[in-house]
């Protein structure tokens, strides 16, 4: 039975993109600069193959490519986290297996999705994963797209074992969160993150470890310093810092009316700023000419307001 994470993880954790050419296939370039990026910006881990990073997009021999490429470029400087969500456990422990071979810190997994399941299933189905994992496992609950919640009751019984280490919330509930935080308060060493950085400052100030914002990968010193600065309880700075996280938001993230303009937006603003390319995986395109406009006019306000939030 694997033991407990022997690290307690706080602070930001970046949903790293997976940088693709346009042939499909992962481009190791930029995914060599978007993880020197991120780093230089001080996030505390990286977690692949998430939503953010399209895992359900990409094929079994993908995910394993950025498994092994994204620890060969990190060469254990962060702790990294692996998504292993899927809808066989097969493929899962699969998933996990090379993970632990590339020296990943834990992994993460969401409920089985496509069938909707109850809750007594989904703890059946998580205590028969959680055996057969070789690292720590971060429950993972993004209902928009697995049709189902994690209920408060369901995560106090799967920490009771020593595998389950931590909770990412991106339902965007505030209320929910809070109370998964109430029924674990009676254990601290259970690490709880949110997943929507508009609500990171705000959960952190009550408590939780951290955030894992994807707008780390194009801004990570702000989501880092938005961070420090909730957890100190500067509330002036939060305020400040927060207006520049709204504007991220509603400017990258919003700029068309799909369900895919946060990805979009966010790839198209990597490819802006010359960390990576903009191609998303199918069935997703990259942005046109004239949204790439507005995402780009964006960026360079982006940049004003990062210049006003520094220290002088």
């Amino acid at each position: 039975m694997k033991e407990a994470a022997s690290e307690i993880l706080n602070g930001i954790i970046v949903p790293l993109v997976t940088p693709l050419s346009d042939n499909g296939e992962i481009d190791k370039k930029g995914l060599k600069k978007l993880l020197e990026h991120v780093i230089r910006g001080g996030v505390q881990g990286i977690f692949i193959l998430g939503t953010t990073g399209e895992a359900q997009s990409l094929s079994k021999r993908q995910r394993e490519e950025m498994i092994w490429e994204t620890s060969r470029i990190i060469r254990n400087r962060l702790p990294l986290l692996v998504g292993i969500s899927d809808t066989t456990i097969g493929d899962s422990i699969l998933l996990a297996e090379k993970a632990k071979e590339a020296g990943a810190y834990a992994v993460v997994a969401t409920a089985p999705y496509y069938f909707a399941i109850s809750q007594p299933e989904l703890i059946a189905y998580f205590e028969n994963l959680i055996h057969l994992l070789p690292l720590p496992l971060f429950l993972y609950n993004m209902p928009m797209h697995t049709k189902i919640n994690f209920d408060p009751e369901t995560i106090k019984h799967l920490a009771q074992y020593d595998q389950v280490v931590g909770f990412k919330d991106s339902s965007a509930n505030g209320t929910y969160l809070q109370t998964v935080m109430n029924i674990m308060k009676e254990n601290p060493d259970f690490m709880i993150f949110v997943g929507p950085e508009e609500m990171t400052a705000e959960m952190v100030l009550m408590g939780i470890n951290g955030g894992v914002n994807g707008g780390a990968n194009l801004f990570p010193e702000l989501y880092v310093e938005l961070y420090d600065a909730a957890s100190k309880h500067e509330m002036e700075k939060v305020k400040m810092l927060q207006q520049t996280v709204m504007h991220i938001s509603t400017g990258i993230y919003c700029q068309s009316n799909d369900a895919s303009a946060y990805l979009r937006g966010l790839k198209c603003a990597l490819s802006v700023a010359g960390i990576c390319h903009d191609f998303p995986a199918i069935p997703f395109t990259p942005f046109n000419k004239e949204y790439r406009s507005r995402i780009k006019k964006e960026m360079t306000v982006i940049a004003k307001m990062l210049r006003k939030d520094s220290p002088s």
